[in-house]
């Protein structure tokens, strides 16, 4: 369970990289595209006399499945000839296996990795325990922070990489409102960190706004 992250700069599949290019997700007319207009600052803050960690399992696990569904949707575009890498704009990840040796893989297999990962960790009852008065792990928070990273690397090359694919499908809306929702959450309670997500914050100004959910993290911090 000890997988971790690393990046670096590249030119995904040797063309030039993302930035200069036209980010479509970005044009208003599919930015203001929604599912719901609930407001999302209130629905990811801690209902008061519900533990945190049974917030955080409850969310976490939601999340890994609508994230997943949503990648399946593009699936098969997402492929080991047109994603030779895990990219996101300009940034590549890479997957570090138990051992910690860094492998370099193509985009379905990083994002099989991670789900498979998560998959794992979320049913695993000594981890994500769903019977009555069986307390969560010390680890349990770290844990969370490990697995929103990777969700997040999920979303961030779905924009990246296959929105034409998805606004195809009509789902641009589906994954808008999931962004949004998803990233509410993660900064309310400082799940992912800030440099992890920055490579996709045009976006994330856009659709959640820069100061959303710092209030919220202040009083998260004092429990």
């Amino acid at each position: 369970m000890d997988w971790l992250m690393g990046k670096s700069k590249a030119k995904p599949n040797g063309k030039k990289p993302a930035a200069e290019e036209r980010k479509l997700y970005l044009e208003p007319e599919y930015t203001k595209s929604r599912i719901t207009d609930f407001e999302f600052k209130e629905l990811v803050v801690l209902p008061r006399e519900i533990d945190l960690n049974e917030w955080l399992a409850s969310n976490t696990t939601t999340f890994f499945h609508h994230v997943n569904l949503q990648y399946s949707t593009i699936s098969e575009f997402c492929t080991g000839e047109t994603c030779q890498t895990m990219a996101v704009c300009n940034t590549q990840h890479y997957w570090y296996d138990e051992r910690g040796k860094k492998v370099k893989c193509t985009a379905p297999q990083y994002v099989d990795f991670v789900m498979s990962s998560v998959q794992k960790l979320v049913t695993d009852e000594d981890i994500f325990p769903t019977k009555y008065g069986k307390e969560f792990p010390l680890s349990f928070e770290s844990l969370v922070k490990k697995i929103c990273k990777y969700l997040f690397h999920v979303l961030a090359h779905i924009y990246s990489s296959h929105f034409k694919e998805t606004l195809a499908l009509e789902l641009h809306g589906h994954l808008n409102t999931l962004y949004i929702h998803f990233i509410l959450f993660v900064r309310e309670f400082n799940l992912v960190d800030c440099k992890e997500t920055t490579v996709m914050g045009d976006l994330t100004e856009v659709l959640c706004g820069s100061g959303a959910g710092a209030g919220a993290q202040n009083h998260v911090k004092e429990r």
